[in-house]
C-alpha cells in the first residue's frame, strides 16, 4: 500500500514553454531528499492536460528512470476518453509505474453507470494498480460514493484520491470501502482532518514547496498524533490557501521559481501568476520556513 505524502509534481519548463528535463531531475532529487514518500507524475500540477501523449509518456519514463525505485511513482493517465486513458494506462504499466492516476471524465458528464463502466474497463484491460480521482470543481463530474463502493470491489482498484474537500463525506467512504480501497486526500486544506478520519495520505500540490513538512504532516495524521498535526498544519496553513490564489498549478510553479528551482515556462492557456499575488504568495513561504 502506497502511504503518506504523495507530491503532485509540477513539470518545470523553459520560458517558451518546452519541457525542462535537467530541472525536472532537480525536483525529483528534492523531493528524494526531503521525505516525500511518492511521485504524481503529469497530474493536474503537472500540466497533464496540455502535455502531448509523447511528452506525457515522456515525462514518466524521465521520472521513474530518476527515482529508480526508491519511492513510488504514481502516474497520472486519466482522459474523458476510456480508449485514451487506457493507451496511457498501459503505456505507464510498460514503463514501471507503481500506480495510476485516473481521473474522472471531464467535459462530457458520464452518469453514475458511465463512470462505473468506465473505471472497471480500464481496470480490466491494464493490470497496475488504479487509483481514481474525484475532482468534480475541474470536471463538472462527481462521482457519488455508492459509485465508488461498486468499483471497490474490482481487485485492482486500490484507492480514490477525493479532491471534494468534504470531510463527512470523505469520512463515510473511508467506511464503504474499508479493507478494500484506501482514500486518499486531495486537498491539502482539509487533508489532516481527512487523515485523521483513517485516510492514508495526500495527493499535495503544498509538498511540491514544503516537501519534509508534508511528509511530516502526513506522518503525524496516519499515526493518530493530533497534538503534532496541529502544530504541523497551522505552519503549513498559509501554503494551502495562497497556492490557489489562481488555477493551480500557477501559484505553485511561481513559488518554485521564487525558490530557485524551476525556471518560469507555463504553457498557454495558463498564464503566469499576477504580480498582485506574489507577496502573498512570498510571505506563506516564508511563514512556512521554505524560503
Amino acid at each position: 500500500m502506497i502511504t503518506g505524502s504523495l507530491v503532485a509534481l509540477a513539470t518545470p519548463m523553459h520560458p517558451d514553454g518546452e519541457i525542462h528535463w535537467e530541472e525536472l531531475d532537480r525536483l525529483v532529487d528534492f523531493h528524494l531528499d526531503n521525505g516525500t514518500h511518492g511521485i504524481v507524475a503529469v497530474g493536474t500540477t503537472g500540466e497533464a492536460s496540455t502535455l502531448d501523449p509523447d511528452e506525457h509518456c515522456r515525462v514518466i519514463g524521465h521520472i521513474i528512470k530518476r527515482v529508480n525505485g526508491r519511492i513510488a511513482v504514481i502516474a497520472g493517465t486519466g482522459g474523458n476518453s476510456t480508449r485514451e486513458a487506457i493507451e496511457l494506462t498501459a503505456e505507464a504499466h510498460k514503463l514501471g509505474a507503481d500506480a495510476c492516476l485516473l481521473v474522472v471524465p471531464y467535459y462530457n458528464k458520464p452518469t453514475q453507470e458511465g463512470l462505473y463502466r468506465h473505471f472497471r474497463t480500464i481496470a480490466e484491460a491494464v493490470p497496475v494498480d488504479q487509483i481514481l480521482y474525484n475532482v468534480p470543481g475541474r470536471t463538472s463530474c462527481d462521482m457519488m460514493n455508492e459509485t465508488v463502493e461498486r468499483l471497490a470491489d474490482i481487485p485492482n482498484i486500490v484507492g480514490i484520491k477525493d479532491a471534494t474537500g468534504n470531510i463527512p463525506r470523505g469520512e463515510e467512504l473511508i467506511q464503504r470501502v474499508e479493507g478494500r480501497m484506501v482514500v486518499y486526500s486531495g486537498d491539502d486544506a482539509t487533508a489532516a482532518d481527512l487523515m485523521l478520519a483513517g485516510g492514508k495520505g495526500n495527493i499535495s500540490v503544498t509538498a511540491n514547496v514544503a516537501p519534509r513538512g508534508m511528509a511530516d504532516l502526513c506522518e503525524a495524521a496516519i499515526a493518530g498524533d493530533r497534538d503534532r498535526v496541529a502544530q504541523i498544519n497551522e505552519k503549513l496553513m498559509p501554503l494551502h490557501r495562497k497556492l490557489f490564489l489562481e488555477a493551480n498549478p500557477i501559484p505553485v510553479k511561481w513559488a518554485l521559481h521564487r525558490m530557485g528551482l524551476i525556471s518560469e515556462g507555463i504553457r498557454l492557456p495558463l498564464t503566469p501568476l499576477d504580480p498582485k499575488f506574489h507577496s502573498e504568495v512570498e510571505e506563506a513561504l516564508t511563514s512556512a520556513g521554505v524560503l
